[in-house]
């Protein structure tokens, strides 16, 4: 199930409203780094309580990961722990992106998570594009979820929090990089090291380096 966009209000519980009604326990899911030349791609799964008023709702500032601030991030990321009834964050590596594709890479992260939770969901709610046909499981993906579905925007800000850290750590293996500064994403000063120092054993040699200009 694919729904289009309504980008006019915050994230809500909306969809997690009518979930409630046919299972017990439901997943949202987000990734992060699908776009960036190095490091792993995060996918962070969050099994909310059914509680009202909710724990997410009364948290506040829960957005999508990309409209907040690392230290805005950073404050909600272990709040959001403590509120979910599981939570759980799974990693590909650089060389699983290259061996696999990015696709069904982030689909392993993705199940990773999941495994990762001591509570398995029957039922998925995801961001577009992060699908698990795989599994025998129902999903519903949404077209910008994590700016419609709480589930997914704390989800989003679990893989997005994870990720950065881990990104920071590489910084001081590869300090050549900047990876603590762009997280591995393609900026100029990335691409340039790149050009001019080849690939670390983190970066993924299958994605394309645009010109440095």
């Amino acid at each position: 199930m694919r729904c289009a966009a309504d980008m006019t209000s915050p994230p809500d519980l909306s969809y997690e409203k009518k979930l409630w009604l046919a299972h017990e326990y439901f997943a949202g899911l987000d990734e992060a780094g699908r776009g960036a030349l190095a490091g792993p791609v995060c996918v962070g799964a969050v099994i909310c309580p059914p509680n009202l008023p909710h724990p997410l709702q009364t948290l506040g500032g829960v957005r999508d990961s990309k409209q907040l601030t690392p230290r805005k991030r950073d404050q909600l990321a272990p709040r959001i722990k403590k509120s979910a009834l599981a939570w759980g964050i799974g990693f590909s590596s650089a060389a699983e992106i290259d061996g696999l594709g990015i696709v069904p890479a982030t689909r392993l992260a993705a199940s990773r998570a999941l495994e990762a939770m001591p509570i398995f969901p029957d039922f998925l709610l995801t961001d577009f594009r992060l699908e698990l046909p795989e599994l025998d499981i129902s999903q519903a993906a949404l077209v910008k979820g994590d700016q419609r579905s709480l589930s997914i925007a704390a989800a989003s800000i679990l893989a997005k929090t994870a990720r950065d850290a881990l990104m920071i750590g590489l910084d001081v293996q590869y300090p050549q990089y900047g990876f603590a500064r762009h997280k591995g994403y393609g900026c100029l000063s990335h691409r340039r090291a790149i050009i001019s120092l080849g690939f670390s054993p983190v970066h993924r040699k299958t994605f394309h380096i645009k010109n440095s200009g």
